[in-house]
């Protein structure tokens, strides 16, 4: 399979970043898109609503269904994940993006900001793959993808921020033992993850601002490697921990040079990537030139 045309995908977060990086990625292809966020109203920092996400999905060639969702809360989960079948008439995919980060030891972290990230990353990811497995066991070539980290249990991605740390290896640790749970269903579970920061909106405000935006990749590198991952056969591959540009280039792609934001800035190195990661051929995070 090199194409999801017809195929339906359910992704959270999908309003802006990655996440509507994926969805039009698949739109391309004639997907259908169920966008499930939070955003129904302008933000005067974060770019994007449900009904924006859907109009630019329409424009690539998908068809979107937008669907107001807080990830946090079992009932919505559930009646999203049923309107999205009950439009599309299946379900295909199901990409959890949706995540929340707080930066900080653990006496920087209130407990409220811990429960927050608990509550959307690492329990609302597994919640909802746990509802949507009855649907897509019934997929010719189901997948579930997490945007996680590989489980890399080093000291030193924790220590600095532990809280945000069990939050999203949270994600991975569902991923390895949903990989295992529904392999004999053929429902594939997978990890990706960036090898460097990617200009969105979480690393413009929080992380490091212009500067860093500038030392990024294109959210579009992510879309490509999920894209990459969903017309793999579900049965071959599944339990991976996927980093974009090693996935893409295994895929023959050889330029990684069009998904720098800023050509003439050094890239940035992402949290979570293992020392022993290797890089392609064509990949720097020197600046061109």
């Amino acid at each position: 399979m090199t194409s999801l045309v017809g195929k339906t995908l359910f992704i959270t977060g999908a309003s802006r970043g990655i996440g509507l990086a994926i969805a039009l990625r698949a739109a391309r292809d004639g997907a259908n898109v169920a966008i499930a966020a939070k955003t129904t109203e302008p933000h005067p920092k974060l770019p994007g609503t449900i009904f924006t996400a859907a109009e630019e999905i329409e424009a690539a060639g998908g068809k979107a269904l937008p669907l107001a969702v807080d990830v946090r809360d079992e009932a919505q989960v559930a009646a999203a994940l049923a309107q999205t079948v009950e439009k599309f008439g299946g379900l295909d995919i199901v990409v959890n993006n949706a995540s929340a980060i707080a930066l900080g030891d653990s006496q920087t972290i209130d407990m409220k900001r811990f429960d927050l990230m608990q509550q959307i990353n690492a329990r609302g990811s597994y919640m909802t793959a746990k509802l949507a497995v009855p649907y897509l066991a019934k997929a010719e070539n189901p997948h579930i993808l997490m945007l996680s980290p590989p489980l890399d249990m080093k000291e030193k991605w924790f220590a600095a921020h532990t809280a945000y740390s069990m939050a999203k290896f949270g994600m991975s640790l569902a991923v390895l033992g949903l990989a295992g749970e529904l392999r004999a269903k053929g429902i594939a579970v997978n990890a990706l993850w960036p090898r460097t920061t990617i200009a969105t909106a979480a690393v413009n405000n929080l992380l490091g601002g212009a500067q860093l935006m500038r030392a990024s990749r294109q959210p579009e590198i992510m879309g490509d490697a999920a894209h990459a991952i969903f017309v793999s056969p579900s049965r071959e591959t599944t339990g991976q921990f996927f980093i974009d540009d090693v996935l893409l280039a295994s895929r023959g792609v050889t330029d990684f040079d069009v998904y720098r934001v800023d050509p003439t800035s050094p890239l940035a190195p992402d949290f979570f990537v293992p020392e022993d990661t290797p890089v392609p051929a064509g990949v720097s995070l020197k600046p061109v030139g």
